[in-house]
C-alpha cells in the first residue's frame, strides 16, 4: 500500500495516538469496511487514510481510530493516460505507497498485467488528504520490460540516513531492486541502475517467489519487509512475511540468523493462523508507520475464512525488542 511513511511530530499534527483495549490484539477490534489488499497506512490530522489495491484505480478506507474503518472512495476516476500506451492491457492500478515528502503527499502505484513483467510505476502528489485532496498525476517512475530481469510492481519509497531518497520495488523475476531518486522529481533518473537486495533461489524452471518491499529506518538500522510465496489464492494463499536489516539502506539485508535475503533468508516476522484456527491466511505486503506516540504498527492483508477469503486490512502493533528486532503483536 504501499517509505517510513509518517513523521507527525515533524508534522506538527495534534493527537495521540488511540488507546487500546487491555487484553485485545487491534487486529481483533477492527470493523466496518475492511477489504483491502496490499495496504498502507498514514495518518493527516486526527484520521488514518490506507491507501490500497482494493477499488480498481486505488482504494482509500479511513478510520478516526485504528479501529472502525469507512470506504472513502478512490484516488483516480480513471486509469491515467500514459499507462495504457507502457502497459497494454492493464485495466487496474495495484499495490500502492504513500508518503508526506517536501509538503506534499507522494502517492507510487503500480500497472501491469498478471503474470508480466511489462511492469510500471507512477506517481501521483496532492497537498493534501481527504475530501480536498487534490491528485496531480506525475506519470511514469519506473519501468521494466521482458529485457529486463526485475518486475516494476511494489514500490515502496524510504529516505536513508543522509536524506538520500530511494524506491525498493520487486515482485517474483531476480527479486527485489532498489533505485536512487532525483530528489525534485521523485523519480528515477534514465540509465539508473539499481541495487539488488533480496532475491530467492528457484528450482530449475520455477518461479522465485519474493515481492512487496517495504524498508524502515529504526535504530541506526533499516529493516526489510518482504514476501515470500504465494499471494492472491484466498485460503489457499501461502503468503507470510519475514524481516532482515543492514546498516546501509542498500544492504546487505541479514535475518536474525545471519541468513541473507540475497539468498532466500530473513526472519519470519508475520505467518498465518496456528492450524487450530486457520482463519486468516496468506498475511503478507507489509507496510509501516510510527504514530504521534512514537507506536510503530505494520498494515497487511490477510484472507479470512470466515469471509469466504475475502483479502481483509490487519494491523498491529510493533514492539521492538532489547536487540533491536522487531516483532509483531497480532
Amino acid at each position: 500500500m504501499k517509505g517510513w511513511i509518517l513523521a507527525l511530530a515533524a508534522l506538527g499534527l495534534p493527537g495521540a495516538a488511540p488507546a487500546q483495549d487491555a487484553g485485545k490484539s487491534l487486529n481483533s477490534q477492527l470493523s466496518g469496511d475492511l477489504t483491502v489488499h496490499d495496504p498502507v497506512i498514514i495518518r493527516e490530522g486526527d484520521t488514518y487514510y490506507v491507501f490500497s489495491t482494493v477499488g480498481k484505480y486505488i482504494g482509500i478506507k479511513t478510520s478516526k481510530d485504528l479501529k472502525t474503518w469507512a470506504d472513502a472512495g478512490s484516488v483516480f476516476a480513471e486509469m491515467p493516460a500514459w499507462t495504457k500506451e507502457a502497459v497494454p492491457g492493464t485495466e487496474g492500478i495495484w499495490a500502492p505507497d504513500i508518503s508526506f515528502v517536501n509538503g506534499e503527499y507522494r502517492l507510487y502505484y503500480s500497472v501491469s498485467t498478471f503474470g508480466s513483467n511489462r511492469s510500471a510505476i507512477g506517481l501521483a502528489t496532492s497537498p493534501v488528504l481527504g475530501a480536498k485532496a487534490k491528485w496531480k498525476d506525475k506519470g511514469l517512475v519506473v519501468m521494466s520490460t521482458k529485457e529486463d530481469d526485475f518486475n516494476a510492481i511494489d514500490p515502496n519509497f524510504v529516505v536513508d540516513a543522509q536524506g538520500r531518497q530511494w524506491l525498493s520495488l520487486g515482485s517474483f523475476w531476480s527479486g527485489l531492486k532498489l533505485f536512487p531518486l532525483d530528489a525534485k522529481t521523485g523519480k528515477v533518473a534514465p540509465g539508473t541502475e539499481p541495487y539488488s537486495i533480496a532475491r530467492r533461489l528457484a528450482p530449475a524452471g520455477g518461479p522465485a517467489p519474493v515481492e512487496a518491499p517495504f524498508i524502515i529506518p529504526h535504530g541506526g538500522w533499516y529493516y526489510l519487509l518482504a514476501s515470500y510465496d504465494y499471494c492472491c489464492k484466498g485460503v489457499n494463499s501461502t503468503y507470510y512475511t519475514v524481516v532482515g536489516r543492514a546498516k546501509k539502506v542498500t544492504g546487505p539485508y541479514l535475518g536474525k540468523d545471519g541468513s541473507e535475503m540475497m539468498q532466500g533468508g530473513g526472519t519470519i516476522f508475520l505467518r498465518a493462523d496456528l492450524q487450530e484456527q486457520q482463519r486468516f491466511r496468506g498475511p503478507g505486503h507489509a507496510g509501516a508507520f510510527t504514530d504521534k506516540d512514537g507506536t510503530s504498527y505494520v498494515v497487511y492483508h490477510a484472507y479470512d475464512k470466515q469471509a469466504d477469503g475475502a483479502p481483509t486490512l490487519r494491523i498491529a502493533p510493533i514492539r521492538w525488542e532489547a536487540d533491536g528486532w522487531p516483532t509483531a503483536e497480532y
